[in-house]
């Protein structure tokens, strides 16, 4: 063992005493490793691969979570929360707690990358839990810290849903029921008299017109359309 990987390991135990972990045995170090090494650092030696895994592995967790501690939500309610838990925003914020920045490979300029930075530290993020569930093959490194946050995070989203993603809701729930995704017709709203009405957007699912929004934005008209479609066919799910 060399003193360069001996220093390296020692930071990397830190990093799992930071998340509970204390079995180090368990841990494959190196895919660890691996998966703090941002693609700056090594183009072929990084964390895509993992983050590729991680991915997985955090939307199948968000799912058990959200059953196990809403077990009578509906179908579009877990759409639309696990959408929040499993968005790079949150990720970036769950991983900046644990500090994985300072424990990262990565060149000077990505990590002077200000605006990447969510984006960098979501899919490092990704990465160690890819990382760690091949580590065992299991969620057993994985549930005993991350569930807690989870469900934190889905509270305080289930408790303001101003917080939720509608277009990403809408987007899980037509993939589980029709396995397609929703389309959106956005152009100019002639009658616009303000310029938070400056767009309006259509969102249709097949040959059917679910909602309409308008927006300062082609982005904020399409998440207010998709805000109305995905409330109604919330409420018709309610109803069944």
């Amino acid at each position: 063992m060399t003193i360069k990987w001996q220093k390296r390991k020692k930071q990397l135990e830190k990093l799992l005493l930071k998340l509970g972990l204390v079995d180090f045995k368990k841990v494959d170090l190196s895919l660890l490793d691996l998966a703090l090494t941002h693609p700056s650092f090594s183009k072929t030696n990084n964390y895509q691969v993992l983050e590729f895994v991680g991915d997985s592995v955090i939307r199948l967790l968000a799912a058990q979570v959200l059953l196990e501690t809403y077990p009578k939500a509906s179908l579009g309610e877990y759409a639309s929360i696990r959408s929040i838990l499993v968005s790079d925003r949150l990720l970036a914020e769950i991983g900046e707690s644990y500090g994985i920045k300072n424990y990262m490979l990565l060149s000077e300029t990505a990590a002077a990358d200000k605006i990447g930075k969510t984006s960098i530290l979501a899919d490092a993020f990704e990465a160690i839990l890819g990382a760690l569930y091949l580590s065992t093959n299991t969620m057993e490194l994985i549930r005993p810290w991350l569930d807690p946050v989870l469900k934190e995070k889905a509270e305080e989203i289930n408790q303001d849903p101003a917080k939720r993603n509608y277009k990403d809701a809408l987007q899980e729930w037509t993939q589980a029921q029709y396995r397609v995704l929703p389309k959106y017709v956005v152009k100019n709203n002639p009658k616009a008299k303000i310029e938070t009405d400056k767009f309006i957007a259509e969102v249709w699912l097949k040959d059917q017109n679910l909602g309409t929004g308008i927006g300062r934005t082609k982005k904020a008209a399409q998440q207010a359309a998709a805000k109305q479609a995905f409330l109604l066919v919330s409420n018709k799910e309610k109803e069944k």
